[in-house]
């Protein structure tokens, strides 16, 4: 009786601790162990930048520096305000770091003006600045001056603050040692955020755009104008709205920047390639650790393309990637267990910040633990497994062809043993009656699109649908996706989406617990899909149009997937010309977009062939086989 009582208490104790360890930050807790500063740094062109940091208060050591660069505000301001947390999770605060954050140029309370994704400078003079020397200058201030600092400095951030973290390490400081883009922005044209292969993503920029493409006169605290939509329902929202001139002629008034500047480049102009980031990421010194979410869907593009464009311009660098089961950011906050209807068997969050991220910040400003991180740390949706590789993609991985066949029919074994070049299926698409991205009311872009079941569209008739037979054994897709598409559209130009679907048996079990009722048998789950505007199919630079009815090859990248359809399962390709409102309507006339009128938008019909002389495929890349 002694002992189980005895073991009770214990029990009890060790429940009421497991609150104290798991609330390690706080208000009470961050104000109790940090002493907050603020500094206005000066850059080499003589503007500051307003820059919040919280030095220990336990001054018997000294501590690396930990910093983000952000244009979304260092909020609360005041020597006397506190956060709740600092760091990229509780573990950082506990162990002992600096936290810096910093207003970039021309937000909020820095001073100088902001440009969107500002243009790296290959050439500079001495007052010459991009994003790369106001980290620098920073880092230079920060080490020369913020007490107990070790001369270390680790930088991270995620989505745009990502971006500021790329580019902070091109032509390090040296006191830089380690850097973790996160879901950083990379090109704005090609694949990140308001465009996939040149088309917008409608209501992901607009929603954006109406909040942070306004000019800010000076230096301020507040800077918030929200956006009333007037309805919960997006898809209603921008069919009323009709065509991309009158966002900005019934709502925007000339008062966002930023939307009319960018809208006034359709094509992949010097404006768009000065803000590819690939090209200058050479000669990394800090250990890099990028991360990425598979279904992310803002940056997606830009996790996987800055670890590549390192990994191929500075080969000496230490340069890693984890790409797991998350939406934009869902790494640095939740437990990571599962994004709308599905689960994934374990909270990979929580996994990625102890596993991953501050091993990774320890041994490089620290010196702790051993330092072994693979090359590529990726999860493996499916299977639900954690994977390491020593490239990415694997090398044994093997080419392998997902090819359509007549009668919606879908195979691994190639192209129709067929001559008939003329062999083809098609759908009328109506702008008037774009087909939905997501079969629920949204405002905006959901983020749980990009798992999202997709038996609604598979219904439709402007939606061309291929599937496979019931798989016998475990089929492991890596890799980057090509579409090869041959196809015709009696209009003059038109987009093509294909999409990429694991779809369950008809036997799967149900949610448990399930408080929406979705019912899992035959699910069809999107895995990767992605859009290109036809008329760029030869050229982002050079749009051309279609001839009418002519069939014509249309071939793109698809990013990157690490996905096992199970036995039981088939794969599905969806092929379509709408994706409302994800993407803006192509008014299938060639034209300049963002000036069309709504007398430019007509019907057309598309075909996508289907031959040994027409092949519509997607290349993938195998595991096992």
């Amino acid at each position: 009786m002694q002992l189980r009582r005895m073991r009770l208490i214990l029990v009890i104790g060790f429940l009421l601790f497991i609150p104290h360890i798991a609330a390690a930050q706080g208000l009470e807790q961050i104000q109790a162990t940090f002493t907050k500063y603020e500094y206005r740094i000066p850059m080499r062109d003589g503007k500051k930048l307003f820059t919040a940091v919280y030095v220990p208060k336990d001054d018997s050591q000294t501590y690396p520096i930990l910093m983000k660069r952000t244009p979304y505000n260092v909020k609360p301001y005041g020597v006397d305000q506190y956060p709740s947390e600092l760091g990229p999770s509780p573990l950082f605060a506990k162990d002992g770091y600096i936290f810096v954050y910093q207003d970039v140029r021309g937000r909020w309370m820095s001073e100088g003006d902001m440009i969107n994704m500002r243009p790296h400078l290959t050439k500079k003079g001495p007052q010459d600045f991009d994003e790369s020397t106001d980290t620098w200058d920073t880092i230079d201030w920060l080490v020369k001056y913020v007490p107990h600092n070790n001369g270390k400095v680790g930088q991270w951030g995620v989505s745009y603050p990502g971006f500021y973290t790329a580019a902070g390490m091109i032509d390090a400081h040296p006191a830089l040692k380690a850097a973790s883009p996160q879901a950083p922005i990379n090109d704005w044209f090609v694949g990140d955020d308001w465009h996939h292969n040149g088309a917008l993503m409608l209501p992901h920029f607009f929603n954006f755009i109406v909040k942070f493409g306004r000019p800010r006169p000076e230096p301020t605290k507040k800077f918030d104008v929200p956006f009333d939509h007037d309805t919960p329902d997006g898809y209603d929202f921008f069919l009323r709205m009709g065509p991309l001139a009158n966002a900005n002629t019934n709502y925007f008034k000339d008062d966002v920047a930023f939307w009319k500047e960018a809208l006034s480049h359709e094509t992949y102009d010097a404006f768009w390639k000065a803000r590819n980031l690939r090209p200058h990421l050479k000669n990394i010194k800090p250990a890099v650790l990028t991360v990425g979410g598979w279904f992310d869907a803002e940056n997606l593009f830009g996790a996987l393309e800055t670890y590549k464009a390192v990994e191929a311009n500075s080969p000496g660098a230490s340069n890693s990637i984890v790409m797991g089961p998350w939406l934009h950011g869902g790494w640095s906050k939740s437990d990571g267990d599962g994004l709308g209807d599905i689960r994934f068997g374990s909270k990979t969050g929580a996994y990625y910040r102890e596993t991953i991220e501050f091993p990774f910040f320890q041994f490089h400003l620290k010196g702790k633990g051993d330092g072994k991180f693979p090359e590529a740390w990726m999860f493996e949706t499916g299977t639900n497994q954690w994977r390491k590789y020593d490239t990415w993609p694997p090398k044994n991985a093997k080419p392998k062809t997902l090819s359509f066949h007549p009668n919606g029919k879908l195979s691994l074994d190639g192209p129709p043993n067929s001559s008939a070049a003329g062999e083809y299926d098609e759908y009328i698409s109506d702008p008037a009656k774009p087909v939905p991205f997501i079969d629920k009311t949204v405002i905006g872009m959901a983020a749980e699109y990009m798992v999202s079941d997709q038996r609604f569209a598979s219904r439709r008739t402007d939606v061309l649908t291929f599937t496979t037979d019931v798989l016998t054994a475990d089929t492991t897709l890596v890799g980057k996706i090509g579409a090869e598409l041959h196809v015709s559209t009696t209009g003059t130009d038109s987009d093509w989406i294909v999409k990429l679907i694991d779809v369950y048996p008809d036997d799967f079990p149900d949610l448990n617990p399930n408080p929406t009722g979705v019912k899992m048998g035959g699910y069809q789950q999107l895995i990767r899909g992605d859009v290109i505007r036809g008329k760029f199919r030869n050229s982002l630079e050079k749009p051309e149009p279609f001839k009418p009815g002519e069939p014509t090859a249309i071939r793109f990248a698809i990013p990157d997937i690490n996905h096992t359809f199970r036995p039981g399962h088939r794969i599905m390709v969806q092929i379509q010309s709408t994706w409302f409102p994800l993407v803006d309507r192509n008014p299938q006339t060639f034209t300049n977009i963002p000036t069309a009128k709504a007398t430019d938008f007509q019907k057309a019909t598309q075909r996508v062939y289907f031959s040994t002389e027409r092949p519509s495929r997607l290349n993938v890349m195998q595991l096992g086989e």
